[in-house]
């Protein structure tokens, strides 16, 4: 059992910390932003006027990426149906826009995947220090299993996080399925759990899970995108074994 301070704030008794990934350990607006540009220019080639409204969707507006909006905290079955969706409002059929919209965020993944987003300043001494305290961690995204796969195999994490889980075909956050099955794998309790992540999601998923505390960070000092938290920091080495 591990004591950690944030702040003013104290969680004892802790055995495991998830993380999220984008916009937590990973500085990934670069990456979501040419995302949602590519997906969207390549769905107006096809369904012409379509590409403005679903950049605002999205949540991009110029070169600025809303780290509350649907590109940066949905999964990506979330972003398929929600693009999908707009397709549909043209005329065409559900089915048909919902691959168009598949097709073209498959395409615009691997044209925005050729260059790795880097891990925000600090992480790797933050997961360092914690796995050497003992804890277990594991990282809980909203991206795919296999993106959060290839994060941890691209910055070579394999030795630190015990748990890669990422939202498939299953739940989305907010259930707390995902952080319940999370802490199984990693033969935890809740109770004995605390989760660090970005959104609003991330709060209340570890909150309806009953788990040991919620570390909100927000490194563009936007606290009302972690609403829920126990406590807001704005850099990952705040997270301290005491």
């Amino acid at each position: 059992m591990v004591t950690i301070q944030c702040k003013n704030v104290t969680f004892s008794n802790i055995q495991a910390i998830l993380f999220d990934k984008n916009g937590t350990l990973e500085d990934s607006d670069a990456y979501l932003r040419v995302l949602a540009q590519k997906g969207a220019r390549m769905i107006d080639a096809q369904v012409p006027g379509i590409g403005e409204p679903l950049l605002m969707a999205f949540g991009v507006n110029g070169d600025t990426l809303d780290p509350a909006g649907l590109m940066a905290v949905a999964s990506r079955r979330e972003t398929e149906t929600a693009a999908a969706a707009y397709i549909a409002e043209t005329g065409r059929g559900w089915f048909e826009s919902l691959a168009i919209a598949r097709k073209a965020l498959d395409e615009a993944e691997k044209y925005a995947r050729q260059t790795h987003s880097p891990l925000f300043a600090g992480t790797l001494e933050v997961l360092q220090s914690l796995s050497q305290a003992g804890l277990k961690l594991g990282i809980l995204s909203a991206a795919t299993t296999h993106e959060v796969r290839s994060f941890v195999q691209h910055h070579q994490l394999s030795d630190r996080i015990q748990v890669e889980m990422g939202v498939d075909a299953g739940p989305s956050k907010p259930d707390p399925i995902l952080f319940l099955q999370a802490c199984q794998v990693l033969g935890v309790e809740p109770s004995a759990t605390l989760m660090v992540g970005d959104s609003v999601g991330d709060m209340q998923m570890a909150r309806n899970a009953k788990a040991a505390g919620c570390i909100g960070i927000t490194w563009i000092g936007k606290s009302d995108n972690v609403r829920g938290a126990d406590v807001v920091i704005d850099r990952l080495d705040r997270i301290l074994v005491v």
